[in-house]
């Protein structure tokens, strides 16, 4: 038992501070070499980076996020592994990177969106359920122009995959847990949309100055 402890508390420690990382930050320090939050209005958030960056820094920001939520998860699957519980290992340090995007330390815990991070985690335990909540977060992102909506119907898609298609009970629940994280984390985004005091992301017209700190 203490060996378990001992494999999940470096785990729990790595995926948090991951999630914590903001990738916008990460992104233009090691990708585009300059400081975000002294360039533009000097701030870290979506409408700075896409003011300075545009839709081609957002390829390379959604590459960013890729890869920085996929290294914890590798990383926990290794430590369980060494158990014989791989995949408890990487749908742990999935919930715990969830975490740590939605409750940041480094920002006051202010955090946001943590649908690519479900996604990612999903897709390294059961390739059905990463697929579909992939695609409901990116028609949804698309087509309803929120983020958080997006973020939302991922996680219930995942939720509901994960019922169906996954087998160990341990990975499901944490699977469930995640999505339920992203869920409760957001009512405060939905209660805005049903209000209609929620702004929508769009591409061609350079609002996004509106998302900044509504999270």
């Amino acid at each position: 038992m203490i060996v378990y402890w001992l494999l999940l508390l470096p785990t729990a420690l790595v995926a948090y501070v991951f999630g914590s990382m903001d990738t916008m930050v990460l992104a233009s320090n090691f990708v585009f070499r300059q400081n975000l939050c002294r360039l533009g209005q000097g701030n870290r958030w979506l409408s700075n980076f896409r003011r300075l960056y545009g839709i081609p820094g957002f390829i390379k920001l959604a590459l960013v996020e890729v890869i920085k939520d996929l290294l914890p998860i590798l990383i926990g699957g290794w430590l369980l592994g060494i158990k014989g519980h791989a995949d408890v290992g990487r749908a742990f340090a999935c919930f715990c990177l969830v975490l740590g995007r939605l409750y940041p330390v480094f920002y006051n815990f202010k955090g946001s969106h943590a649908g690519i991070a479900l996604v990612v985690g999903a897709f390294t335990l059961n390739s059905s359920v990463g697929g579909a909540a992939l695609v409901v977060l990116a028609l949804v992102t698309w087509f309803g122009r929120y983020l958080s909506l997006g973020a939302v119907a991922a996680a219930a898609v995942a939720m509901m995959v994960s019922v169906l298609v996954v087998d160990g009970d341990l990975v499901l629940r944490l699977l469930v847990f995640s999505a339920g994280l992203i869920l409760f984390r957001h009512i405060p985004s939905l209660i805005r949309i049903v209000q209609g005091r929620e702004f929508r992301f769009s591409l061609e017209e350079d609002i996004t100055y509106k998302l900044d700190e509504r999270f």
